[in-house]
């Protein structure tokens, strides 16, 4: 670490500043050594990445251009999302094992085309894999994990009717018997829920514990996992949204994931994690939007000249791109944080707090930029408005998000 983190507290001591301003620098200490790296002999900029990080950016490129982009629109219509795309995410690597960085950038790959399989692989990976990854015995991760990896969508259950933003208020009830549980209850705004066969639902087993009852399990849709409605949104349309229901389902003991009474710390660690995966999904978002308007204002003419040269429009698509950049390198760093093991829950919540408001901006601009073009479907702009809302709603509203900062902030200055 820097010299100057490691002497700092003694050139305080020494000093014959004022008590207000001696207690300021040592603040200033803290918050310098709250997630300041290491020093690396040769740093790089956030974005440099791995070879196995560029390989998987650029095959989901591709992927998303040449697979997806030719039924973005369908689908939208449909509200479907299509079966042989699914597989071709298997089949291109997009859910195998990878680090999380690079699953980070195949979100934002994927958003730039369609937020709504972006949506898909991010519940799938960020949320679902990571906490079987991290949490399941080694039985249950070999005996998931390779499905979740090959050909079966994973979902993330956690929130209900009455545990929204307070997730811990969740009602859903798993009753111990012996060498199985029986789960009752139900879950409302459950992404994947419509595609997926293995599902991490959270459940109290005791509520007289509160929070601390609450339990994952890893459940088989063929066990009685019912989709009671899907959901008619706004945006992300293709991307499911259904409510469940779960009517005395067997649940084998082996399936609880982790341990019994801590599925509160997995459920919050994984949605910690899984906001740098929201913020990748509207940094693709607003960048999709962007992409299109962009080459639109150069070559749409107005009074003699492109319309992207009046100095007006500059002033707007400069300030976007400015914007753009600055969700992604908190993006980056928060996945980079993540991935070192270092605190990050303050930066995830920066970056999915900036990233969904750049979201909305840049598309609302993108569509005002393009006019009547914006503002029909055929151009594909109006979607990217549509679907960027969401980001300020899951995976925590944009309250939540400043909630987090503030509390992590005033934690550092009492």
């Amino acid at each position: 670490m820097f010299k100057l983190t490691q002497r700092l507290p003694q050139l305080v001591a020494r000093s014959s500043v004022s008590n207000i301003a001696r207690q300021a620098a040592k603040r200033n200490y803290a918050a310098l050594t709250f997630s300041v790296p290491t020093a690396n002999d040769a740093p790089t900029s956030l974005h440099s990445f791995t070879e196995e990080e560029l390989m998987l950016k650029d095959t989901v490129s591709r992927f998303a251009r040449e697979v997806v982009q030719p039924k973005v629109q369908e689908m939208d219509e449909a509200e479907l999302m299509d079966k042989d795309i699914i597989k071709a995410m298997f089949e291109n690597g997009v859910s195998a094992e990878c680090s999380f960085m690079a699953a980070i950038l195949a979100v934002e790959e994927l958003a730039k085309i369609d937020p709504s399989i972006s949506a898909l692989c991010d519940i799938h990976n960020t949320l679902t894999n990571t906490v079987i990854r991290k949490y399941a015995s080694d039985e249950l991760k070999e005996k998931y994990l390779t499905r979740l990896a090959t050909g079966t969508v994973g979902s993330f259950c956690i929130s209900e009717a009455g545990a929204g933003s307070d997730a811990f208020a969740l009602q859903s009830r798993a009753e111990d018997k012996g060498d199985h549980y029986i789960l009752n209850g139900g879950k409302m705004w459950i992404s994947n829920s419509a595609e997926a066969d293995i599902f991490v639902i959270f459940a109290n087993v005791d509520p007289s514990k509160g929070y601390k009852g609450i339990t994952a399990f890893i459940v088989e849709k063929e066990w009685g996992v019912e989709i009671a409605k899907k959901e008619k949104k706004l945006g992300i349309r293709s991307s499911s949204t259904c409510v469940l229901n779960f009517d005395d389902v067997r649940i084998p003991k082996e399936n609880v994931l982790g341990k019994v009474g801590e599925g509160y710390k997995y459920a919050i660690d994984s949605l910690n994690e899984g906001r740098i995966g929201i913020a990748a999904q509207m940094i693709g978002c607003a960048q999709g939007a962007f992409d299109i308007a962009l080459p639109y204002m150069m070559e749409r003419k107005q009074f003699g000249q492109a319309i992207g040269t009046f100095q007006a429009m500059q002033h707007q698509y400069a300030e976007v791109a400015v914007e753009i950049e600055a969700a992604k390198l908190l993006t980056y760093n928060a996945a980079r944080l993540k991935e070192e093991g270092k605190p990050f829950v303050m930066e995830a919540a920066m970056a999915k707090w900036l990233a969904a408001k750049v979201a909305e901006k840049a598309s609302s601009y993108a569509i005002e930029w393009m006019g009547g073009n914006g503002f029909v479907r055929e151009t594909g702009v109006e979607k990217f408005y549509r679907d960027a809302k969401i980001g300020a709603i899951y995976e925590g509203t944009n309250n939540i998000q400043l909630q987090t900062i503030a509390k992590i902030i005033g934690n550092k200055y009492k």
